[in-house]
């Protein structure tokens, strides 16, 4: 657990409660970097029946379960609230991207549990023997009719279930409108911009999938495109932009929240939770089209506590736990049952349910764009240069 040797100011504290709540880091991290690990430590010692009294049998699913998943992704309390039924924390694995999962899991010893991975990745992971066929009787929280379709299939490799859909989204653009007074609706204004007014302001994804994809949509290009004359196009469009960016990552809203950067590549919830906080952050889906997707849960065949993932997995899809998830993440769900239970501030924010003629340009990511040899190399490029 880290250390600190010095108390943190209000504002350090604030930045860490923020990126706990949104899940950025574990509850490990936060308790531990702001001393009220400490803390709680000696009042657990000193008052035991402060402790949280477990729902089943010590060890029936072990003392830990480790969630790889995104940034920003989960509400704590309902970590916490597993933890209290079970006896079982969350270790929670925060990743940037589908390349970056793939290759941990191909490495081995990840020691995760359970992961989320994207609509596009699940039929590579499958071919590839990484993720097992799931034993739906050890998810009765589950009902695959409750979910939309379209949201839900690409869950399934010759009619087995080998992950079941967590949520939909989006992928369009944050903009500080305190700071950006020009109304932004394409990508082609998104990097135009990034290369002039907005140098040093601007954020993209740590990610090939979307990185790539918008700068091809620049071109009126697929978001999915692997043709080798197009990608070129869309490589040099991002070294023409990387001496411009305050950063790549997957994580910006720190920098978002801070008046670093004004502008950056987003995916609704945290467009969700950035506009709640702060109004003037206004999300943009980029007219010329660009990513729709839907993400996932399964358990890889490598997973040390498979019970505890299934465990996890089932207690998130409890319709009650999940509009919470929901209402934290901002996120819209796939499952009738959890809409039932959101307020109508969230099933009519167009941040979440965006207007159709915004939707219908999109495009789901496509299996070939994971694997492609020259989006990997664009990437590495990009990154180095």
């Amino acid at each position: 657990m880290p250390r600190r040797d010095k108390p943190l100011s209000a504002p350090a504290f604030l930045d860490e409660l923020h990126r706990y709540r949104r899940g950025s880091v574990t509850r490990r991290h936060f308790l531990g970097v702001t001393g009220l690990g400490m803390a709680t430590a000696v009042l657990g010692a000193a008052m035991p029946w402060l402790k949280p009294r477990p729902a089943f049998a010590a060890g029936e699913i072990g003392d830990r379960v480790a969630l790889a998943t995104w940034p920003n992704y989960h509400d704590p309390a309902n970590f916490d609230a597993f933890t209290a039924a079970t006896g079982a924390a969350v270790q929670v694995n925060v990743f940037g991207s589908n390349e970056e999962m793939l290759a941990k899991l191909q490495a081995g010893g990840t020691g995760w549990d359970a992961f989320v991975p994207t609509n596009y990745t699940i039929s590579t992971y499958q071919k590839l023997g990484i993720i097992e066929p799931l034993d739906l009787a050890m998810l009765p929280n589950f009902d695959a009719a409750a979910n939309e379709a379209r949201f839900m299939n690409e869950g399934k490799v010759a009619g087995a279930f080998y992950a079941v859909p967590k949520d939909w989204g989006t992928t369009g653009y944050i903009v500080n409108t305190e700071k950006v007074k020009t109304p932004m609706t394409t990508w082609k204004q998104f990097w135009d911009m990034t290369r002039a007014d907005l140098s040093g302001r601007v954020t993209v994804h740590d990610y090939p999938l979307t990185t790539i994809g918008n700068a091809l949509k620049y071109y009126g290009y697929s978001f999915n495109s692997i043709d080798p004359k197009e990608l070129a196009q869309a490589e040099q469009l991002l070294l023409e932009a990387k001496p411009h960016l305050f950063a790549i990552t997957s994580d910006y809203q720190p920098a978002m929240r801070n008046g670093d950067a004004w502008m950056g590549v987003c995916w609704t919830g945290d467009a969700t939770q950035l506009h709640r906080d702060l109004p003037e952050m206004q999300y943009v889906i980029g007219h010329e089209g660009g990513e729709i997707w839907s993400d996932f849960y399964a358990v890889p065949k490598q997973a040390a506590n498979r019970k505890g993932g299934y465990a996890l997995i089932n207690f998130l899809l409890d319709p009650a736990v999940n509009a919470k998830e929901v209402q934290a993440h901002g996120y819209p769900t796939t499952d009738e049952r959890v809409e039932k239970l959101l307020p109508e501030s969230i099933l009519k924010n167009p941040i979440l349910y965006p207007a159709q003629d915004l939707l219908t340009p999109l495009e789901f990511g496509a299996a070939a764009s994971l694997t492609d040899p020259n989006r990997a190399e664009i990437m590495a490029r990009f990154k180095a240069a």
